[in-house]
């Protein structure tokens, strides 16, 4: 079906980071022409992000207020010819499956970018660790662009278009972790590229296959094939791709679903290909880890969501014990690590990897509790991971060090920053009244139905969560003052812009869960009814 332009709501959002990044360049060339001093280049290079990180947010409120969620179709639409010879579009609208992520990719990058501001008052006891004192022009342009590609993901409908952001990401990620990272960024950055090309390597093979497999239309007088998901959505459907020759003995559509599988399963991270998240987490600077783990990570099951799921069902649900499985294992394995960590923040790198299961196992059930809480789980570990991180960066800039049994009753010299970290651990571990309890227990809900014995393990392992938060909250807050820690100082005004947003939505979203159910629930019931 054509879509005239209805709105061009979602290229500014998408773009207008990218615009930013642009302007980036003549006060560069000014500062090289001696006009501005690097200092004041700098500031106004961090002013730039601000302002350009900012209007998405403000956009991304509009987007929230004048989205219909009784409409489950696409929404915001822009449509438009981009490479004709291969009929690539320019496609772009959000449904109730990208709607929070759009929001939440805004969200998350304006807070990174705060973060990664030094001359917020009160700064003056930090040495600036990971905080960007070199190459301020560079780092602002990455973190620009890289919203720019997150943002393209989430909204583009045409799977060429898809790709072509999944790609642009990457690249800004990969300098953000190499060269503004910690001791070992090279190693953590390479890792990390590697793990996620080879993911996309295979997506590209599949998408490929999709394309001279899939549906044909006739433009500009000649019969060609689409790129456009919604159309290869309903083939799929319809089993169209079922007619598709064997490729050996395995048909094409088990070997496609595997091929985007991996690709997604790299970037969630699943069990076994997880291993680049804890050193990429670890070496990257506080901000960028906040992106990594509060936008990145949703991308993968978005992907499968948006792919997996929409375009080859019949693939999803001969995939569906497997991928029960693997989320269990995510789930239990994630939490056993988690509990065995020294270091703070390979140990909230780790509670990712757990959580991300949870959304692995509610999709697989195919229940509509199930997915719902699937798809919460990522709107709200897209609030928590960030805040745990943010509490890192926090503790790490004083101490200079994560080393978890380093500490010892630091609530006496820093209660509130003390308070912050209960209500982030509180919340990830999945306390009532917090918004992390409600997307577990949807999911709960949602696969006991379906998944009886994997349902009971993974709840029993909340327990383990449960454990390594508490002991982290016993050894690093709790028992006597660490002499070293008797001068510490609590949060400053620049870290409770960051943390205290985080925290208040938490508190909502535990009580008002229905205003993200409402948004997605339409979108999500059509996605799963040819799976039931």
């Amino acid at each position: 079906m054509d879509h005239p332009t209805t709105s061009t709501l979602l290229t500014w959002m998408t773009f207008l980071p990218l615009a930013g990044a642009a302007l980036i360049l003549p006060v560069l060339a000014l500062r090289a022409g001696g006009a501005l001093s690097k200092a004041a280049g700098d500031q106004i290079c961090r002013l730039i992000a601000l302002v350009a990180s900012g209007a998405v947010l403000v956009l991304g409120w509009y987007l929230w207020r004048a989205f219909d969620p009784q409409n489950p179709a696409l929404q915001f639409v822009q449509h438009g010819r981009w490479i004709t010879a291969y009929n690539i579009e320019y496609f772009v609208g959000v449904d109730g499956i990208s709607i929070t992520l759009v929001m939440l990719t805004a969200l998350i990058s304006f807070i990174a970018t705060i973060a990664s501001m030094p001359w917020w008052p009160g700064n003056a006891h930090l040495d600036g660790h990971h905080f960007t004192q070199h190459g301020v022009p560079g780092y602002m342009a990455m973190l620009l662009i890289l919203q720019t590609g997150m943002t393209g993901v989430f909204v583009s409908m045409d799977l060429f278009l898809f790709y072509v952001f999944w790609e642009v990401m990457l690249l800004p990620m990969y300098f953000l972790i190499g060269i503004w990272g910690g001791a070992r960024k090279e190693y953590a950055a390479i890792k990390f590229f590697l793990y996620t090309l080879a993911g996309s390597v295979l997506m590209l093979l599949a998408i490929i296959g999709l394309y001279f497999y899939g549906p044909q239309e006739v433009v500009d007088g000649r019969l060609t094939h689409t790129f456009n998901m919604l159309k290869m959505a309903q083939w799929g459907r319809a089993g169209g791709y079922l007619a598709a020759p064997l490729i050996g003995s395995f048909h094409f559509i088990n070997l496609a679903w595997i091929a985007f599988f991996i690709g997604f399963a790299v970037k969630i991270p699943m069990f076994p290909f997880h291993t680049w998240l804890p050193d990429a987490h670890v070496e990257a600077p506080t901000p960028i880890s906040v992106i990594l783990a509060g936008v990145l990570l949703k991308m993968g099951i978005y992907g499968i969501l948006r792919i997996n799921f929409a375009i080859l069902p019949q693939a999803t649900k001969w995939a569906a014990p497997a991928m029960a499985v693997f989320g269990t294992i995510n789930i239990v394995y994630a939490a056993f690590v988690c509990l065995a960590q020294k270091d703070l923040k390979r140990m909230i790198a780790y509670s990712s990897v757990s959580h991300m299961g949870f959304c692995l196992l509610g999709m697989s059930a195919f229940t509509q509790q199930g997915i719902d809480g699937a798809v919460l789980n990522l709107w709200t570990h897209g609030l928590i991971s960030p805040m745990l991180f943010l509490i890192v960066g926090v503790i790490y800039d004083r101490a200079h060090h994560r080393n978890i049994e380093g500490f010892g009753g630091l609530a006496q010299q820093v209660p509130e920053y003390a308070g912050l970290l209960g209500l982030a651990f509180f919340a990830s571990l999945g306390l009532p009244g917090l918004c992390g309890f409600v997307s577990e227990f949807t999911v709960f809900l949602g696969s006991l139905v379906t998944w009886q014995t994997l349902t009971i393990i993974s709840a029993l392992s909340v327990i383990i969560t449960a454990a390594y938060y508490l002991w982290a909250i016993q050894r690093m807050m709790l028992g006597k003052l660490n002499p070293t820690y008797a001068t510490l100082p609590d949060v400053n005004w620049r870290e409770r812009l960051t943390l205290y947003p985080l925290g208040a939505l938490i508190i909502v979203f535990g009580f008002y869960p229905q205003a993200i159910f409402t948004l997605i629930e339409g979108s999500l019931r059509n996605l799963i009814l040819p799976l039931q």
